[in-house]
């Protein structure tokens, strides 16, 4: 009973429950009237009015006790209202400031983000201007390289290693030894000239004397017992080194003669001197008569001087190429050592229809792998053998498929052709992501008038773009990777599973390309 009284009356207001008590009371008073009149009258209570009184009087107490209650609860209730309310507004403004401030970092955050974005475009841009310079500079290193192993190819000299130190100190050899065969020319000519002169005031035409008589030119027909009058002798001057072939010290006398006055000339090929390390180190002294002993008289029939210092030098024998010259195919330079030979410097060249010679970049093993950049050039390779002391034997030189250009194999061009009739040719490869060492397979797809890459995880495009005269692929030496740049210098390292699979790609691409700048040069014309 009290309690729900008590939830009845939590709903009331002051006003309401004012009244309410206020009526209780009269009606207690009144009720006590009659009962104090009775008693005072008729000094009797009734029991069961008595009865109902005090059982009214203790609920008005109930009731009001309650409603005291009630009213500290509502004020206790305002004052934690207003306090609420306090608490509210409070939060309210820390939220509204947060939200400023989160507001603020977002601008600030995409303002930071636009200026890395710019930042980040500069930086691409000046990747690829440096990656083009990087790309110049290693062609032009490329062809520098090429084009001081060439020189020293043709003097003999081949460095054990394609770098700058050992490139730079066969350099010096070569120019130690040109200094050395220039310094001991000049030495002969004076050394030549002096016995002309002196053979000229002495006036001594004996047969044993063959140096001065082979000099001057002196040709007997039929013995050395003729007449010596009809033969002329040339007055030595000073201009014959001009005269003379700088690689060759005594070519043969006919460069020192004069044509107009020899009517027989003869031409005999003296050795030419050849520079050796350990004497030019240990100063050696060439005297003039040690180097005229290397004038020989002619002998009948023969008209080639034979070296016997060739002879002792390291050399190979049955020196052959085994494998099939077509791409993707290995080729193997093999041969027999002889007379000391315990090392042989290899080198792989490709020779160009200009004439030229291209030495191929790292092919400096004696086994090679064919690759599409060998397609319609000649191939050779050049083996110089050497021995413990480091002297060098003569340059052995062999073309790969019988000096022809290298073709496809019938397999490989049936598919090629068949990709360039369909139009389209796709190849699983492998790409290398950026800033990382992880390869992501993607399909390389090529077509007639491009190419694009596409994930194979996700499905996503990477890169398109059409053919263009500035798209290139570098191939590097026995691996099957390769590295396509595109037009705009972006550089995309691939490699396949197999060297003939990327052989393929790589000509099929070729192909395409060649095919897509015909049609737009047609297009223009």
């Amino acid at each position: 009973m009290k309690s729900s009284g008590r939830t009845s009356l939590l709903g009331l207001a002051d006003e309401g429950v004012q009244p309410q008590s206020s009526n209780t009371m009269q009606r207690s008073n009144f009720g006590a009237q009659p009962v104090q009149r009775d008693t005072i009258g008729d000094g009797k209570l009734n029991f069961a009015e008595d009865k109902e009184a005090m059982v009214l009087y203790s609920k008005m107490t109930d009731q009001k006790d309650e409603i005291q209650m009630l009213r500290k609860q509502i004020a206790a209730a305002g004052v934690r209202e207003l306090q609420l309310l306090s608490e509210k507004y409070a939060l309210e403004r820390k939220f509204s400031e947060l939200r400023r401030a989160i507001d603020d970092k977002q601008n600030e955050a995409v303002t930071a983000a636009l200026n890395e974005l710019v930042r980040r475009k500069g930086d691409l841009e000046e990747n690829f201007k440096l990656a083009h310079n990087l790309k110049l500079v290693d062609d032009e290193r490329y062809i520098f390289v090429s084009s001081i192993l060439g020189l020293l190819g043709e003097h003999g000299i081949w460095p054990h290693a394609v770098n700058a130190s050992a490139i730079s100190n066969s350099v010096k050899n070569l120019h130690n030894e040109l200094q050395w065969k220039i310094k001991s020319s000049h030495e002969r000519i004076r050394e030549l000239t002096s016995t002309v002169g002196s053979q000229m005031e002495s006036g001594n035409h004996d047969k044993d004397n063959f140096g001065p008589g082979i000099l001057t030119g002196q040709f007997h027909h039929q013995s050395m017992g003729h007449n010596t009058n009809h033969h002329n002798f040339i007055e030595p001057s000073d201009n014959m080194l001009g005269r003379m072939p700088q690689n060759n010290i005594a070519e043969g006398p006919s460069s020192m003669l004069d044509n107009d006055r020899q009517p027989q000339p003869y031409n005999n090929n003296f050795q030419e001197f050849e520079f050796n390390h350990d004497s030019f180190n240990k100063g050696l002294n060439v005297r003039a008569q040690e180097m005229t002993k290397d004038l020989r008289p002619p002998s009948n029939g023969d008209h080639e001087m034979t070296s016997s210092i060739s002879d002792d030098r390291p050399g190979i024998e049955g020196f052959q190429i085994v494998g099939e010259a077509a791409p993707g195919e290995r080729l193997l330079g093999c041969g027999y050592p002889v007379r000391g030979t315990s090392l042989c410097m290899f080198q792989w060249v490709r020779h160009l229809d200009d004439g030229t010679r291209q030495y191929i970049e790292g092919a400096t093993n004696p086994e090679y792998i064919v690759t599409a950049d060998d397609v319609d050039k000649v191939i050779a390779v050049e083996c110089i053998p050497m021995d413990d002391q480091g002297r060098q034997g003569e340059l052995v030189r062999l073309f790969a498929n019988g000096q022809r250009k290298i073709k496809s194999d019938p397999d490989m061009q049936s598919e090629i052709d068949a990709f360039i009739s369909s139009g389209e040719a796709s190849f699983s490869v492998l790409l290398l992501m950026d800033s990382s060492e992880n390869w992501e397979p993607i399909d390389l797809v090529l077509q007639r008038s491009g190419y694009r890459m596409k994930s194979k995880i996700t499905d996503e495009p990477i890169f398109a773009e059409k053919f263009s005269k500035d798209l290139s692929i570098k191939i590097p030496s026995g691996s099957t990777q390769f590295v396509l740049t595109s037009s705009d210098g972006t550089s995309f390292p691939l490699s396949t599973s197999t060297v003939r699979m990327r052989e393929t790609l790589v000509l099929t691409l070729r192909m395409f390309q060649s095919k897509a700048l015909d049609d737009k040069r047609k297009g223009r014309a």
